[in-house]
């Protein structure tokens, strides 16, 4: 089959379909609708169709576009136009998870599988809640039982759902730790002009200061004339 003419049967998969479509998924089905012909669709056909698909679709007129992410293909529409799509879902699409259910999720996300026991030694507090909410959501699913620890406590890791919604296809696209520590820049602290009379000689003091880190973790303060004194 020419590749122009099996674009349009993938594109109306991905279209139709409500969760990802692996590029598997889409050669079965593909073949399942077209079983009168005599040669079967390839995955190498669809892999090429899904190429041209997606560079098609990478054109600025149109205001979505088609990727892989969540373990397949789907039409997503691009951030520019996320607000206004947002209006015909209501709260249910502009709802964000609270800062206990992120930490939660970022734990298990890196940790997993993970019990509930462990994600709490982590945060320092009862993780319920969080766990609870986050099963509710489908961000998260129960993969099993740790047979080695006692009472053999119930395991967590990310859903297929936590990849769509964060647009990736498997936990190695995460950011490394160390990549999201670097981003943190450290920002001078300012501290307001003081200006106060000197009760014995009737002056004024103008100083403006500032303080920062060194490059050695040393607290220094910085003056306008940029000069550096340890504290």
């Amino acid at each position: 089959m020419e590749i122009t003419n099996l674009i349009p049967h993938i594109e109306a998969l991905i279209f139709a379909s409500d969760k990802p479509l692996p590029t598997l998924e889409i050669t079965e089905l593909v073949n399942n609708a077209l079983g009168f012909m005599d040669d079967k669709v390839t995955l190498d056909q669809v892999e090429a169709s899904l190429e041209g698909i997606t560079e098609k679709y990478s054109a600025d007129f149109y205001p979505f576009e088609v990727v892989q992410s969540g373990g397949g293909w789907q039409f997503l529409t691009r951030k520019e136009f996320h607000k206004t799509v947002a209006q015909l879902n209501g709260e249910k699409f502009m709802k964000r998870l609270s800062s206990a259910a992120l930490e939660t999720l970022s734990i298990i996300a890196y940790k997993q599988p993970v019990t509930k026991g462990e994600i709490e030694a982590i945060r320092g507090v009862s993780s319920d809640y969080a766990v609870h909410k986050l099963l509710e959501k489908e961000l998260i699913i129960i993969s099993g039982r740790n047979e080695h620890a006692p009472g053999q406590p119930l395991l967590y890791t990310t859903s297929k759902n936590f990849m769509d919604y964060f647009g990736i296809n498997s936990s190695e696209e995460l950011p490394k730790i160390k990549e999201v520590l670097a981003d943190q820049i450290i920002e001078p602290t300012a501290i307001k002009d003081i200006t106060q009379p000197d009760e014995e000689n009737n002056e004024e003091i103008d100083e403006t200061e500032a303080l920062a880190v060194s490059d050695g973790g040393e607290l220094i303060i910085n003056n306008e004339q940029g000069e550096g004194e340890e504290n």
